[in-house]
């Protein structure tokens, strides 16, 4: 069992996970303890070494670790990586740590070499970082043509400059050095997120220097590596990304990578008089030394999943950043509109009129986000006279643990620029993705897992409906066909029918198509449940079907059929990822890929695409995913195991519970 005493440290979820051990907040005795942890050697951390010393245990020294988080600590973002030192701490340049040995003394595998390979390539593609919420900067940085010099700023009275070896002086004379060494260089300086901010205060950006570029303000740090020839640092972490990306870099400082013949170092230590390779610098540091967490399984992960993670935040937060304004979002969508479409900069504000959709994000400089199938008339027009960027949205694929129009909040929803994904008039995002996108093998296996992962756990979009193990229909032998109903004023419908407006007109269809079949038809779970108008759904083409079934779910009917029929529902989908037979009569999104039988042509999707390759782009690169319970984005393994529990969003079940009993008010008044 190990002992702390920070409340910090104690708040941090997890933290058992992360120390591999129990954890006792503030113990009297040390009776059962192990050893005492801390934050490394802040001042915050006095009364833990104090402790270890008085009960003659070790002291742990806990820091954040090198790939962090989406935003900062005191902001609230917890760590998805931390290390743990019983020797010193990586900072600290004045005594060994587990790092410095470790460096000094493995004997890294060929395994871990080329671990080390594809976590610096995911790092560098991806622009991650330890911290992860600032913008990426521009490629077009004002260039006068000649060298560019960066000078890494860093807070007064950080540890890891006086642990560094360093004090103010230092960085005084790190800027004098970059002129004299290059002089016709241009000078930049990057000010401290924590200074920019204005937390703390820093050295450089205090100092009165001329001729120089200060960046004050937020940047992600690879995406301006990527624009300097030459780095010089005292002892950022930055100075090592600089490494990672290629750039030359000079430490006047003694950070954790200095002294191994990677960088010019203005120091020298005794302890650090072995050579080592970048890969292998790397591998001690971020693979070996520093531990990382799953947030959504609360379980350790290794360094891909992380950097995965990382870069997933990253990209969700980088899309929603700046203003939003909403048009068409229900008052129970405003809800969750507010979690998914959340970033560390900017704000969402919600309308009901096109004209003022339009008006708004123009005086704010933002965007327009409508809800595809409930738009207010003219607000794409009406914002396309303003020049207001207008953003389409619809429920995901793998929604919710029960129906939209019964007020469940979803796990995922769609974001379109161009269009919908249900309207095949004109390209959609989706449609694009899947017409134009490399799918890597990577990226196929992954769809492959996934596909499988939904079969096995029986996951729909929406997951209801009884599930029967003995289906009550008797085909007599005949070939038995599913027709799945659908809502006659949906918008996939309407745009997406072709002709084929209504249940009856599919089934009668269908009845031409197959005429011999067993025809079961089922119809929409929002038609029998009474919250959508479908009309007497009972009496839809009763003298075409053979059989209609409203209280047995797909995955029942699945393995009994041999092929499903529908106009334009995302049940075809889902019977393609189980290797059903499929006919469509409209034009869904998973249409005229060579992978169903059609009755329509669609000229511009020229493409013909494997199974795993449209499970690709429709389920892992066209949707957001949301976790409710680490209030994250995520992927969809995440939302389909939170499915598979029947986990409903937390969140949203008193505002669901106030929606049906106001609708249930309002169903029984006159």
């Amino acid at each position: 069992m190990i002992g702390i005493f920070s409340r910090g440290m104690s708040r941090i979820p997890h933290l058992e996970t992360l120390l591999g051990d129990e954890v006792r907040f503030r113990p009297g005795a040390p009776d059962g303890l192990s050893a005492i942890a801390g934050w490394g050697h802040k001042p915050t951390a006095d009364k833990a070494k104090q402790m270890a010393a008085k009960w003659s245990l070790p002291y742990l020294a806990v820091e954040d670790g090198f790939l962090r988080s989406l935003g900062l600590g005191v902001q609230g973002h917890a760590p998805l990586s931390i290390i743990v030192d019983d020797v010193g701490v990586y900072y600290d340049a004045t005594g060994p740590s587990q790092l410095e040995n470790m460096i000094r003394d493995r004997d890294f595998s060929d395994a871990e070499l080329r671990l080390a390979r594809k976590a610096i390539e995911g790092i560098v593609a991806n622009g991650v970082s330890k911290y992860n919420h600032a913008p990426e900067l521009a490629d077009d940085l004002p260039k006068n043509g000649c060298e560019r010099v960066l000078l890494i700023d860093q807070t007064q009275n950080d540890a890891s400059v006086k642990l560094g070896l360093a004090d103010e002086s230092t960085f005084l004379e790190m800027a004098r050095a970059a002129r004299e060494e290059h002089p016709k260089a241009e000078i930049l300086i990057k000010v401290h997120p924590d200074v920019t901010s204005g937390k703390k205060v820093g050295y450089l950006a205090e100092a009165d220097l001329s001729n120089v570029t200060v960046i004050d303000y937020d940047v992600n740090p690879l995406s301006l590596l990527k624009q300097v020839d030459h780095v010089y640092t005292v002892s950022s972490q930055m100075g090592f990304e600089a490494l990672l990306r290629g750039v030359a870099v000079t430490c006047f400082g003694m950070p954790f990578y200095a002294g191994r013949g990677l960088t010019c170092d203005r120091l020298s230590l005794d302890r650090r008089s072995v050579g080592r390779s970048l890969e292998e610098v790397f591998a001690a540091a971020y693979i070996c030394y520093a531990r990382y967490l799953d947030p959504f399984t609360g379980q350790l992960s290794g360094i891909m999943e992380s950097v995965q993670i990382l870069a997933d935040q990253k990209r969700h937060n980088d899309r929603n950043r700046g203003d939003w304004v909403c048009a068409g979002f229900s008052w129970w969508r405003r809800g969750f509109a507010s979690h998914l479409f959340k970033s560390t900069d900017g704000n969402i504000l919600f309308e009901n009129t096109a004209v003022t959709t339009a008006v708004t994000a123009y005086d704010i400089g933002g965007r327009a986000l409508v809800w595809s199938a409930k738009t207010p008339p003219g607000t794409w027009e009406a914002c396309e006279d303003k020049d207001v960027t207008v953003i389409g949205v619809e429920d995901g694929f793998l929604r919710s643990t029960g129906l939209g129009s019964d007020f469940y909040w979803p796990y995922s929803l769609c974001m379109d620029s161009r269009g919908a994904y249900f309207d095949p008039s004109g390209p959609s995002d989706l449609e694009v993705i899947l017409k134009e996108k490399q799918f890597d093998e990577q990226l196929v296996e992954r769809a492959t897992a996934l596909r499988k992962k939904i079969v096995a756990s029986g996951i729909t979009k929406y997951n209801v409906g009884l599930t029967k193990e003995q289906v009550p229909f008797d085909s007599g032998g005949r070939q038995v066909v599913l027709v799945v109903g659908q809502v006659a004023d949906d918008k996939s419908v309407e745009l997406g029918g072709l002709g084929i407006a209504s249940d009856r007109e599919l089934l009668e269809a269908v009845r031409v198509n197959r005429p011999d079949a067993y025809l079961i038809y089922k119809p929409h779970p929002d038609v029998v449940s009474g919250n959508r108008d479908g009309g007497a759904f009972a009496d839809e083409g009763r003298n075409v079907y053979d059989v209609i079934l409203t209280d047995v779910g797909l995955n029942a009917l699945f393995p009994v059929i041999d092929e499903l029929h529908t106009l334009t529902s995302l049940s075809g989908f889902e019977a393609l990822l189980r290797g059903i037979s499929v006919y469509t009569y409209g034009g869904p999104f998973y249409a005229g890929w060579g992978l169903t039988e059609d009755r329509l042509d669609f000229p511009r999707r020229n493409r013909i695409l494997a199974l795993d390759e449209l499970v690709a782009g429709v389920l892992i690169l066209y949707p957001t995913y949301y976790d409710w319970r680490t209030e994250m984005f995520c992927g969809p393994e995440v939302v389909l195991q939170r499915l598979a529990d029947g986990e409903e969003p937390r969140q949203g079940v008193v505002r669901r519970r106030m929606c049906r009993a106001l609708q249930t008010v309002l169903n029984i008044l006159p």
